[in-house]
């Protein structure tokens, strides 16, 4: 459910510079919005997510909230907390309270809500689709279809604000039928926060079981 939870914060978060582009006016967009996210020295979030899946008809919702300072974040949901240092990551599960400790993933290629604003620099063709009003915004619709076709998703369709210009829903389109809409609720740059917000505090959680799994 982690990574579930991880994967689907940042695509809705997501933003891209992508280099494989074969369309003109997509890279632009994209590398207007990858270079604004660049301009923040943090940033806070809430959302919605919907998993749909397609074959039952049947829909799951959940929403919660997420801050980001440089490799650091906070990832807030109904049943579980993840925070991140950048070097080392708590997963405290509510119910059971207890929390599990892990490194940060390092991996360039994996998908968390740090590095999900630059991972996608390479392996998708984009397409701009259309110009639309939604209320007083107007948005632009990308779609996203991944070179690799191994992927667990065959397509991915971005609506950006255009101008403020970041990510306001991701729709991710999974081979398994199931169809995972990401929508940013509330969006706000460079919010003032500390550094103890992305660390797990022992002494605010009486009786906490510690699972270390460094």
């Amino acid at each position: 459910m982690t990574r579930l939870l991880q994967t689907a914060i940042a695509l809705l978060l997501f933003t891209s510079q992508i280099l494989a582009q074969t369309d003109p006016k997509a890279q632009e967009i994209l590398k207007g919005v990858s270079a604004k996210y660049r301009s923040y020295k943090s940033l806070s979030a809430d959302f919605k997510l919907v998993i749909a899946d397609q074959k039952t008809k049947k829909s799951e919702n959940q929403s919660g909230s997420i801050t980001i300072k440089g490799s650091q974040f906070n990832l807030a949901m109904k049943d579980q907390t993840v925070m991140s240092d950048g070097k080392n990551s708590w997963t405290y599960l509510k119910e059971s309270n207890e929390v599990q400790i892990s490194e940060a993933k390092t991996d360039a290629n994996a998908i968390t809500p740090t590095t999900i604003f630059t991972m996608y620099e390479k392996g998708f063709k984009s397409k701009f689709i259309a110009e639309k009003k939604s209320g007083a915004k107007t948005i632009q619709l990308i779609q996203l279809v991944p070179d690799d076709a191994k992927k667990a998703f065959f397509k991915i369709e971005l609506s950006i604000d255009k101008k403020d210009k970041y990510v306001t829903e991701a729709k991710v389109f999974n081979k398994d039928g199931n169809i995972i809409t990401y929508s940013i609720a509330k969006f706000n740059p460079n919010v003032v926060v500390t550094d103890d917000l992305f660390t797990f505090n022992k002494s605010k959680y009486p009786g906490v079981e510690v699972v270390d799994l460094r």
